[in-house]
């Protein structure tokens, strides 16, 4: 697979496309959470060379040291090298364990503390993690007149859904979306993104055993692309498994019509 032929190019056409929605939706800024992970990296590092208002945030959240080094760092690096970047670091840990134990408490039966079925659920607890990144970044971006961009790639966002409806699927662009996991990958190797992230095995960081992407999904993103584009190997069981199971946030919402 190579359908580009020059990063170089590439890089001016996503910049210049950012800038042109940002004024022509009069925007004041871009929004971007960055986690430690690759699209994150370059989806911030693109965001910066725009040269218009960045805010890059890092949100940990219960986050292993490894993935808040990287993020930390990443994000720190934009801000001293572009005079447009601002960094803001929100820990969401407290929050999070506060909205948890609340939901716990209220719906607990007679005779009990807490509700433990409505609060123990993994998945559960992971997609809330994300929303509670999602209502951050909206928060940021309200104050200062922003849009929060998104780091969502195309094998995520419309391959096999593997994001969280209204966490870090809910955006307002996604510039990365029309490009394969390897394809972030080599734009990151072109824009000089910190080798440690560029080598860092995928991972949402929502799991306290800091699973990766490909243990949760069956599959390695270079089978998954191979199935997304030729419809072979063994990636077309694990992309028709998740395409099917995840449909549901990668359609538009159903509207009852009159």
């Amino acid at each position: 697979m190579n359908r580009i032929n020059s990063y170089e190019d590439l890089t001016e056409e996503i910049v210049g496309w950012i800038k042109d929605y940002f004024w022509d939706n009069d925007r004041k800024a871009l929004v971007v959470g960055v986690s430690g992970g690759i699209d994150s990296a370059v989806v911030s590092t693109l965001c910066a060379k725009t040269g218009l208002p960045t805010y890059v945030l890092t949100m940990p959240l219960d986050s292993k040291p490894e993935n808040t080094e990287l993020s930390d760092a990443h994000a720190k690096a934009l801000d001293e090298k572009y005079d447009n970047v601002t960094h803001y670091n929100v820990d969401l840990s407290e929050p999070y364990h506060k909205l948890i134990s609340t939901i716990g408490s209220k719906t607990a039966p007679e005779g009990y503390t807490t509700n433990r079925e409505l609060i123990t659920n993994g998945l559960a607890n992971a997609n809330t993690k994300s929303r509670m990144r999602m209502v951050t970044l909206y928060q940021v971006a309200g104050v200062f007149g922003g849009i929060v961009v998104g780091t969502g790639n195309k094998v995520e966002d419309y391959g096999v859904g593997f994001y969280t409806k209204y966490g870090d699927g809910g955006v307002d662009i996604a510039p990365i979306a029309d490009l394969y996991k390897t394809e972030v990958w080599e734009l990151g190797e072109y824009l000089e993104v910190d080798q440690r992230i560029v080598n860092a095995e995928p991972t949402d960081g929502l799991w306290s055993d800091s699973r990766t992407d490909e243990s949760q999904l069956g599959a390695s993103y270079a089978e998954l692309e191979e199935a997304m584009e030729n419809g072979t190997g063994s990636g077309v069981a694990v992309l028709e498994k998740f395409g099917k199971q995840n449909r549901h946030k990668m359609i538009p919402i159903p509207t009852f019509k009159l």
